[in-house]
């Protein structure tokens, strides 16, 4: 079968591979007939993200038909459209059963290898490096899916591709990030990143009730989709100080929540500032950019919110923990734990509620993957979001 693969740091390569078989009862294999390239996935293509491997298929965002599955995975049949999502998770441990799926106690079997970085092993991941387990991922024309029973949501024949396979993460993402805001109605909410994630993190706070919504971005065609498809008020981080434009907006306060959707390759208008952090990470002094993260804590209001969805990696520089406490922050972070969400989700896109296709602006065939992935980090040809066909 044809898959993404990592060749190396800037590299990666559509290649023959041997199809996926089912390894455990409770696996299924599933036919990818979409997948998508996500913003994280340019960490790996930079090589930040360690522990990979040459020769490892990419990809945690797709869906599919399901073409084989395991004796024990009883709620699956052949045939069965699905969206996949991007944790891996049993079901059964105490992470899994409180509902943080992400965190699966059983699904990483190279726990050891996270635990020396992160100090506790968060679960697997498809297609995100061998410190997360390893697992091949979905930017393939066949995946292996472990916890069958537990993952993919079966979807209805009526609603294409494109409307629920961002069920695999990113809409998720975006709801959790809101989420995690506490929104109860009335709300100013500030956004960090106007790419996919950040812009399914505005719909979803307007979702939950925030009345007004703040995106700050540098690009304009990411701006202009920010406000025209997610009706958010802008901020060019180049044009202005983002502290103190938010300042006036909120009338001296701050923002009641600020959510980080950028993570660890965080940009900032200031050459200076934006240098030092490039020169530390480039030199492994720290493993992440916190550009975005720093200003999110020192714009919240006082006694707000900062919700992290921003995938960080280890460890960063000049954090501001005398302003997250002495100013009585709240600071909420996680990877998503996207089958909390997927259900309620889908019936919120049933409803008309919400399409997030709306963030797709490219569509290619997963032989042109290594086109998509230079486009999207060249930020060419006004790229949000590229969904791979097999």
């Amino acid at each position: 079968m044809k898959a993404n693969c990592w060749q190396g740091r800037e590299s990666v390569r559509v290649a023959e591979v041997p199809e996926p078989r089912i390894l455990n009862a409770r696996d299924a294999v599933v036919r990818v007939t979409s997948t998508a390239i996500c913003g994280s996935d340019l960490h790996l293509f930079h090589g930040y993200i360690p522990t990979m491997k040459h020769g490892d298929i990419l990809g945690h965002e797709f869906m599919g038909e399901v073409v084989e599955v395991g004796p024990e995975v009883g709620n699956l049949r052949i045939g069965d459209r699905v969206v996949v999502p991007f944790p891996i998770a049993c079901g059964n441990c105490r992470a899994c059963q409180t509902g943080f799926y992400s965190l699966c106690e059983n699904s990483n079997p190279n726990a050891g290898l996270a635990e020396k970085l992160l100090g506790h092993s968060p679960g697997g991941l498809f297609g995100y490096s061998h410190m997360l387990g390893g697992y091949a991922g979905g930017q393939a024309e066949y995946a292996r899916v472990p916890f069958a029973d537990v993952g993919p949501l079966k979807v209805p024949d009526d609603l294409p591709d494109e409307k629920v396979l961002f069920l695999s993460d990113i809409f998720p993402t975006g709801y959790m990030g809101a989420e995690m805001c506490g929104l109860t109605g009335g709300e100013v909410v500030a956004v960090w990143g106007a790419g996919a994630v950040g812009l399914l993190a505005m719909r979803s706070a307007y979702l939950l009730g925030a009345e007004r919504v703040i995106a700050i971005d540098r690009y304009p065609y990411r701006l202009r989709m920010a406000q025209e498809r997610a009706g958010a008020e802008l901020l060019n981080y180049d044009e202005v100080d983002v502290v103190e434009a938010l300042r006036e907006m909120t009338g001296g306060r701050g923002p009641d929540a600020c959510i980080d959707a950028v993570g660890m390759e965080g940009h900032h208008s200031s050459a200076v500032l934006s240098g030092y952090d490039r020169v530390k990470q480039s030199a492994r002094l720290e493993t992440d950019r916190p550009h975005a993260l720093r200003q999110a804590i020192v714009s919240c209001r006082n006694g707000g919110t900062v919700s992290v969805i921003g995938a960080y990696a280890g460890f960063v520089d000049k954090f501001p923990i005398g302003s997250l406490m002495n100013r009585s922050l709240t600071l909420r972070s996680g990877q998503c734990h996207v089958q909390r969400y997927t259900r309620m989700l889908l019936d919120r896109i049933r409803r008309g509620e919400v399409d997030p296709s709306f963030v797709i602006t490219h569509r290619l065939r997963l032989e042109d993957a290594p086109i998509g992935f230079e486009m999207f980090r060249q930020k060419a040809d006004e790229c949000v979001k590229v969904v791979l066909k097999t």
